[in-house]
């Protein structure tokens, strides 16, 4: 072949393959695939109706914008694990690319969830589950490491000054929660400190209220520690039992409420696990997993908190509140 000729072919050649390059580069821009575009499912515990929830959806519908992706979330309208058995079950038969659960009893939701792995469904596990996702085949898991949010705020209410407390658990079961007040439990060990735990029930804010109320009375508590979102009606208690300034309260999670009570002085600090990133990061994740087969340090716990919003930067949270971001 001539030197005109081979250069010839060369440039032909090339002008293919910069087309071709030119036209994946344009259709991973795009988030399209070949045939069909990437479907993910989400089936949490919670309704998105609840504050915290929608923040986490906020964040999965952010995501799905972001991906380009179809998404669809459902949760049981109340904590039943039968039907979010049954949901996992319904997402799965819909052959997504990818299914993004939480995991507050394994126990329950395994078998479901395995079923999903079995039928080669790329499934990461998000907000609770960051103790089991392993064993059941999860490829990752975003969230905050339960345990060991618990036992930092413990920290921080020993230090300041806590010794005798109650922890509030708002869905007693939800390995979550419970890992949380076993966490804050072994925290005030260390100084000497104890912790009960006592039921009661986000979704009745006023039986909540009376139940730590009583409990204040009988025990004559120094501290409180909320695990779930009830801490609204625990300041209401303190306030109503006349113990104002004289029994400590911290929570996990925020909310306006929350986050005013925080900057106002009358709680010491709100643990924030970053629902958002919870929401949003999995549908980053399983996006790029099924376009490109990639995953963040090949799996592992994507740790989203805890994070501690105390009175110095309360203000700066509630304008992110207002946003649906924190």
């Amino acid at each position: 072949m001539g030197v005109r000729r081979f250069l010839a072919v060369a440039a032909a050649a090339s002008t293919v393959v910069v087309a071709a390059c030119s036209s994946l580069t344009s259709n991973a821009s795009n988030g399209t695939a070949a045939t069909a575009r990437v479907h993910i499912e989400v089936v949490t515990h919670g309704s998105a109706t609840t504050p915290f929830w929608s923040v986490f959806k906020n964040g999965v519908d952010r995501a799905a914008k972001d991906m380009d992706v179809d998404v669809h979330y459902q949760a049981p309208d109340t904590f039943d694990m039968v039907r979010m058995s049954q949901l996992i079950d319904a997402a799965v038969a819909t052959k997504p690319d990818g299914l993004v659960v939480s995991i507050p009893d394994a126990k329950a939701l395994g078998p479901a969830i395995k079923r999903a792995v079995a039928a080669g469904i790329p499934v990461i596990s998000a907000n609770s589950g960051s103790d089991v996702y392993k064993s059941l085949g999860v490829l990752l898991h975003v969230g905050q490491p339960e345990y060991d949010a618990g036992y930092q705020g413990g920290l921080r209410m020993a230090d300041a000054g806590a010794r005798k407390a109650i922890c509030l658990n708002g869905e007693v079961g939800n390995a979550a929660l419970d890992l949380r007040c076993q966490g804050f439990a072994d925290a005030l060990a260390k100084v000497g400190g104890t912790s009960k735990v006592l039921g009661v029930s986000l979704a009745d804010p006023t039986g909540t209220q009376q139940a730590t109320q009583a409990a204040i009375l009988s025990d004559h508590p120094d501290a409180l520690f909320s695990v779930a979102t009830v801490a609204i009606p625990a300041l209401k208690a303190i306030q109503a039992s006349g113990n104002t300034g004289k029994v400590k309260l911290a929570t996990f999670d925020l909310g306006p409420e929350e986050l005013q009570a925080v900057a106002n002085g009358d709680m010491l600090f709100c643990i924030d696990q970053q629902e958002y990133l919870q929401g949003y990061l999995p549908i980053v994740f399983l996006a790029n997993y099924k376009r490109y087969g990639v995953l963040p340090g090949g799996g592992g716990v994507i740790a989203t908190g805890p994070g501690f919003v105390t009175k110095d930067n309360a203000a700066q949270v509630i304008s992110l509140s207002k946003q649906g971001i924190r």
